[in-house]
């Protein structure tokens, strides 16, 4: 931030943690013991400096807001899932517009965007490694024109739409991110870096990263566990078993190189949030232990740099 050699990565870098350990918005059952509070405490008792927003939060920004102050915690950001393909834009721009006016009452950075139009992210019984969906080259127009225009509201909102790749979906490979950053305004376009997504569809995380590091404000890490995902891929197992079988986990508990990742971030002076975000089992993986699993590796990661 500023000129280089005032670059302070204890300032420029926040800490956050993804509700996805202890709950899960597309297998609702799971964790449902696991309340917003719970989540809350248990991320600033691992000191993490705050929490994207899950489907168990209140939609009530007051009541969120109260509670986030009381443990000293800020949102990164939210999910969204856009439509933009099925639907059409105005339809993407109406609900996104609802969405960045709750984001911008608890005081967030970014909107996650992922377009799930023809998505199998959600569907038990199909292999994620073999059956994601390909857009034609009118969606991808069409794609771009829209995220281009949500963008714009994020920006009016005070927020960054950060479109996340994400397995199982139109823009999962390297490739699809190169289109979808060629083909939309960097002004209003931005990216967000999941290094498990990354990793599990193309087999390397650096790539993506040093291509677009431009275009990245906002972070995920999430590490994957090579012999969960072997088994899984054999088994054509989908996305969801697939985190249910152990295939993601927490930085520093599988084979991702997150040295090397935090080493280009910091060398290329990143500024904003790194979320882990690591989707499992809660009865399989304590959600706060691995949350401080996580956090150890990653704070001992930084050490070099402070």
């Amino acid at each position: 931030m500023g000129a280089s050699n005032m670059y302070n990565v204890k300032k420029s870098i926040k800490l956050g943690i993804a509700p996805i350990g202890w709950r899960n918005d597309d297998i609702p059952e799971i964790g449902k013991e696991n309340t917003y509070k719970q989540i809350l405490s248990d991320a600033a008792l691992t000191g993490f400096s705050g929490t994207e927003v899950g489907g168990c939060y209140p939609q009530d920004p007051a009541e969120l807001n109260k509670e986030l102050m009381l443990r000293g915690l800020e949102i990164p950001g939210q999910w969204f899932s856009s439509f933009i393909i099925r639907d059409g834009i105005a339809s993407a721009m109406n609900a996104f517009e609802q969405h960045c006016a709750y984001l911008q009452a608890i005081h967030a950075y970014v909107a996650v965007v992922s377009e799930q139009t023809y998505s199998i992210q959600g569907i038990i019984d199909k292999c994620v490694y073999t059956e994601k969906p390909n857009f034609s080259d009118s969606e991808w127009q069409l794609l771009c024109e829209g995220l281009n225009a949500l963008g714009k509201i994020a920006n009016a909102h005070g927020l960054k739409l950060a479109f996340h790749h994400h397995m199982g979906t139109g823009v999962q490979t390297l490739p699809e991110v190169d289109r979808l950053m060629e083909n939309t305004d960097p002004q209003f376009v931005h990216l967000l870096f999941d290094t498990g997504h990354i990793y599990v569809s193309d087999g390397d995380v650096m790539p993506l990263l040093s291509k677009h590091f431009d275009r990245i404000k906002h972070v995920h890490f999430k590490d994957v566990r090579n012999e969960k995902l072997k088994a899984c891929r054999l088994a054509k197992k989908s996305f969801l078993n697939s985190f249910l079988d152990g295939v993601f986990t927490v930085p520093g508990d599988g084979n991702i190189d997150f040295k090397s990742v935090l080493a280009y971030l910091v060398g290329h002076q990143y500024a904003g949030w790194i979320v882990v975000e690591a989707e499992q089992d809660p009865k399989k993986y304590n959600p706060l232990e691995y949350a401080q699993k996580g956090k150890k590796h990653i704070d001992e990661l930084l050490k070099n740099y402070l």
